[in-house]
């Protein structure tokens, strides 16, 4: 047996951030099996998510060393720059779930604790996946965050929909993870390497292999199952409005966020882009996610199914940025997605406050539930207008600053269809996108279903999303910041 050296303890240290997380799970645990307690549970996982992002910060900031020996086993992870960059917004982004979540499950005549427990695991599984470079780590890592999300979307057991949830997300995680394993493995027969980097060195001397084209395409049809891009988008809409609600904007944030992530890096490091078919996919994929999301949205009454059908949309856009660039992708890409999670964070967490407390008769997912809110809760009008503004692209806003980049990257490709169909989703996204606001300074209804409490505005999850919105605001005035960050979260 193997001696557990010095040298493969330095190498740990790179995966500090990851192992912090893991740790919290477990004294989650031991904290369960000692006593339940929906404070000290949600304490320790916060502490937890603390210590794991102020780790990475200083390992960003060079306060901590990330550089060492990594172990002997086979490299299957990598935290280069771009990885780092989505682990922050990961991080960020569970924070905020955790927070929506405490508020949201205070009067739950259930056990709540297991809530956070699913969350942290599916949380590690979010920071792996971001920094895979290796088909293993791939599909590893993507379960990891998946089998936590059937457990979570089905929380609130006792509503219909909220089971129906979890089941139809189960049958797309399945169905997703079997054509993405077919895809490896024929990948594999006809390169003979797992690992990303060595596909790439042996793809042009088997650049119109059949084997090497199914695989790459069955692949895609993974990754867009996941990405809930179109046509591979079905229910996602159904989950979206099923999910409690902070579950849903756990979904709509940190599993999106890293799902691109690693996409990115898979197409990427492999090469599979410069396949002309690999191109005509995404393609394909970008323009129906683009139209079917923006379309499908103008229909919708019940607003967190409108969210669902915009997240589809927007996919769309970040897949143009990466059929168009190509290798230069990778901080454009992670950019928007940044500020598509901070945005659905806060449109997402309006309605987990509106929603809160827990009842069993459903949540304020209808527009008409937030009829006239802006008489009787200003700011929080405020904040679910300008998270509306920043998902249309209006400027001023951090959504804007984003897809300004994403057309200019359709331009820089010479896509000049592509760019056109960024501009035609916007338009026809800034239709429904209105109508939610205008909904939100009509007439309020006589008799209220659902509201904030009346300090909301002072209580963690408020401060949430008011802090969120700051920076959406922030961003889109002074973007120069988030384009430098940004700027550095390049693939090594």
């Amino acid at each position: 047996m193997n001696e557990f050296t010095m040298n493969d303890l330095m190498g740990l240290m790179p995966y500090a951030p990851i192992i912090a997380v893991a740790v919290t799970s477990l004294l989650v645990m031991i904290a369960i099996t000692v006593k339940r307690s929906h404070v000290v549970t949600g304490t320790i996982t916060v502490i937890g998510l603390n210590v794991g992002l102020f780790t990475l910060l200083a390992q960003i900031g060079g306060v901590i060393s990330r550089k060492g020996v990594l172990p002997n086993a086979e490299q299957l992870f990598v935290i280069d720059n771009f990885a780092q960059f989505n682990m922050v917004i990961i991080f960020i982004c569970a924070l905020a779930c955790c927070t929506l979540a405490y508020a949201y499950l205070a009067n739950l005549k259930d056990n709540k604790d297991e809530l956070y427990l699913l969350m942290l695991v599916s949380t590690t599984g979010a920071l792996l996946m971001v920094s895979a470079q290796h088909m293993a780590a791939f599909f590893m890592s993507l379960e990891l965050l998946s089998i936590p999300l059937y457990g979570l979307l089905s929380y609130t057991f006792l509503r219909n929909r909220s089971l129906e949830s979890g089941l139809k997300y189960l049958v797309l995680s399945a169905t997703a993870s079997a054509t993405l394993l077919m895809g490896m493995a024929f990948i594999y027969a006809q390169v003979g390497s797992l690992a990303f980097k060595p596909i790439s060195l042996v793809l042009g001397d088997m650049f119109e292999s059949p084997l090497l084209i199914l695989g790459a395409a069955l692949m895609m049809f993974g990754i867009a199952f996941k990405l809930s891009a179109a046509p591979f988008h079905i229910w996602t809409p159904d989950v979206y409005e099923g999910a409690p609600a902070p579950i849903a904007t756990y979904l709509a944030s940190v599993s999106k966020v890293a799902m691109m992530a690693l996409a990115v890096r898979f197409l990427i490091d492999t090469a599979l882009l410069a396949l002309p078919s690999v191109q005509m996919l995404l393609m394909v994929m970008a323009t129906l996610s683009i139209l079917v999301g923006n379309l499908l949205a103008v229909r919708q009454t019940n607003l967190k199914r409108l969210l669902g059908y915009s997240s589809i949309a927007h996919m769309g856009y970040v897949l143009i940025v990466i059929v168009s660039i190509g290798s230069a992708a990778d901080s454009i890409s992670s950019m928007y997605m940044a500020a598509y999670a901070f945005t659905s964070i806060g449109a997402f967490g309006v309605v987990t406050l509106m929603s809160s407390p827990y009842r069993l008769s459903g949540e304020a997912d209808e527009l008409v539930h937030y009829q006239g809110l802006f008489w009787r809760r200003p700011v929080l009008t405020a904040v679910m207008t300008i998270m509306m503004l920043s998902l249309a692209g209006i400027p001023l806003t951090a959504g804007f600053i984003t897809k300004l980049f994403a057309i200019l990257a359709a331009v820089q490709g010479a896509n000049w269809f592509l760019a056109a169909m960024i501009i035609l989703g916007s338009a026809i996204g800034l239709f429904y996108y209105l109508r939610v606001m205008l909904t939100l300074f009509k007439r309020p209804k006589q008799f209220i279903e659902f509201d904030v409490a009346g300090q909301w505005g002072i209580r963690m999850g408020g401060l949430m999303v008011i802090g969120v919105t700051l920076v959406v605001i922030f961003f889109g005035i002074l973007p120069n910041s988030m384009i430098v960050w940004s700027g550095m979260a390049s693939i090594w």
